[in-house]
């Protein structure tokens, strides 16, 4: 009997996937929607409170190639050590000039760091480059929108004419499970 509950533990343990920690916390609002992202592929942008710009895409793979094309586009030479810091990060929120130096910080600097957010405006939207060369080097990828519960809608908006200009007319807002109310 107690091999079977060390047996289940151990297996519990190694199928746990942590949630990853990200550059900023966010409160999302709630809503009664019930569709699921998916685990994999999957844009996240995130807005905070503070109206600045977060960007993340999972798989290793992804990011590598998206900072290549990225690198490419801004003539930015990017290091070994420094592409595989960037394909371990969950979100980061620097421009794409000040990316090089936030690379080159410890783990434990960069939660220190306060980071200004991707710029989205109309005469720097570095945003739409990096929604674009994801999509580029995989065009299987869903994407989200996160945004606080305190954001101001222009910021939302702002990120949603980006990915309309993008021609990307079908994302997701992330959002808290709310009770739905009882029949009575």
């Amino acid at each position: 009997m107690v091999d079977l509950a060390f047996l289940l533990v151990s297996f519990f343990m190694l199928t746990t996937k942590f949630a990853p920690e990200e550059a900023v916390v966010v409160d999302t609002p709630s809503s009664v929607s019930e569709i699921k992202l998916p685990e994999s592929n999957v844009i996240t942008i995130t807005v905070d409170k503070a109206n600045r710009v977060f960007f993340g895409v999972d798989g290793q793979q992804t990011k590598e190639a998206v900072l290549d094309k990225m690198a490419g586009k801004y003539g930015i030479g990017f290091t070994p050590e420094e592409k595989q810091s960037f394909a371990l990060l969950t979100n980061f929120g620097v421009p794409v000039n000040q990316l090089k130096s936030y690379l080159a910080m410890e783990a434990n600097e960069r939660k220190k760091v306060n980071q200004p957010g991707i710029p989205v405006d109309s005469l720097n939207n570095e945003l739409a480059d990096w929604v674009l060369q994801t999509r580029l080097s995989n065009p299987k990828v869903v994407i989200a929108i996160k945004g606080d519960v305190d954001v101001d809608y222009a910021t939302v908006q702002k990120v949603i004419s980006t990915l309309q200009d993008k021609k990307v007319n079908r994302f997701n807002l992330i959002t808290d499970m709310e009770n739905k109310p009882s029949n009575q």
